[in-house]
């Protein structure tokens, strides 16, 4: 099969398209033929890091259909179509198959898209997980999300207008119309103002992007207030870290979300999808030879939603694609 391999020797970008072998699934897991994956900054990160999944493959977000079940699998069938996070499994969706439990998948409705299904896992539990577990988001209450434009934050703005909440989105010129229409009552452009200097203040702010100091966070939140790291580079991460808790001490309180996959949350969020409630917003599309184009992309901080990689072999098969595009 296709796949992208993480090889830190041989190719500038480590990541190189080639042909491995097929996986095989154990009795208590199903093979999947992989049809989209979208792509996360735990990808980047983990890389940079120096975490790199045992297959050397990343990818956690999938969308594909069912080729085969293990002889413990009794959710499953094959020809089910299923998407699901497999982050907690060692990633390896950027192929075109991967082995999975079934407690990490969930059934793909059919009028959504494997685009659709495939972008929704870690980016939809993320904001949901930030607002609704963590800040405890409450009807009437203010929530202001830095970094509105970008996989996370456009769900985001969805959960916290679905939740009741008075919106305010911030980010740049090119996505105040997008962060409007996705739900924002209000948006500040940075590149216009420093928000950190106004005078409203905030129930939730939900930090996604953007090296604003804590402090600053601090100042605009109420007096019982709460600020949510769930992005941002690691060097903002591990700042908020250690200086959460002493930042903490009084009434207002610092935390951060590292997502986990959950099943309920993630059926809850495709109920949403199916209802009309939430939509992903897909920024680039890929196929998967052009990976490594898409990772760069992403890493620079400025996608409108997100980043998806096209798998499917009548997508990426050169004659099928002519065929597909005089249509």
């Amino acid at each position: 099969m296709k796949a992208v391999v993480y090889d830190k020797k041989s190719h500038t970008d480590k990541l190189v398209f080639c042909d491995i072998d097929k996986p095989v699934p154990n009795d208590s897991e199903v093979l999947i033929r992989v049809h989209a994956v979208s792509l996360n900054a735990a990808d980047y990160r983990s890389m940079k890091m120096g975490i790199i999944p045992k297959r050397k493959i990343f990818g956690a977000d999938i969308a594909g259909r069912i080729e085969s079940v293990g002889k413990n699998i009794s959710l499953f069938k094959p020809g089910d179509e299923v998407l699901g996070d497999l982050a907690s499994y060692g990633f390896g969706g950027l192929a075109g198959y991967v082995t999975a439990p079934e407690r990490l998948l969930v059934f793909k409705p059919q009028q959504i898209s494997f685009d659709e299904a495939a972008a929704l896992p870690m980016a939809a539990l993320t904001a949901l997980q930030a607002l609704r577990n963590i800040a405890n988001i409450q009807k009437g209450q203010k929530v202001l999300i830095v970094g509105s434009a970008g996989g996370v934050g456009t769900y985001a703005i969805q959960f916290a207008a679905y939740f009741g909440a008075e919106v305010t989105g911030v980010c740049s010129s090119d996505n105040v119309q997008q962060t409007l229409s996705l739900g924002a009552g209000y948006v500040i452009d940075y590149t216009k103002e420093d928000f950190t200097e106004g005078d409203k203040r905030y129930n939730i702010i939900l930090g996604i992007n953007g090296g604003y100091p804590l402090s600053a966070y601090r100042k605009m939140l109420t007096s019982d207030g709460t600020y949510v790291m769930v992005g941002g580079s690691l060097s903002q991460i591990f700042k908020s870290i250690l200086f959460g808790r002493l930042l903490s001490l009084g009434s207002k309180k610092f935390k951060s979300l590292s997502a986990k996959a959950n099943k309920t949350d993630l059926e809850f969020v495709v109920k949403l999808l199916e209802e009309g409630v939430i939509k992903p917003v897909i920024d680039r599309r890929y196929s998967l030879d052009k990976t490594a184009d898409a990772i760069n992309y992403l890493k620079q901080g400025h996608s409108k939603g997100k980043v998806v990689i096209n798998i499917a072999f009548a997508l990426t098969h050169p004659f099928l694609l002519s065929l597909r595009l005089l249509a």
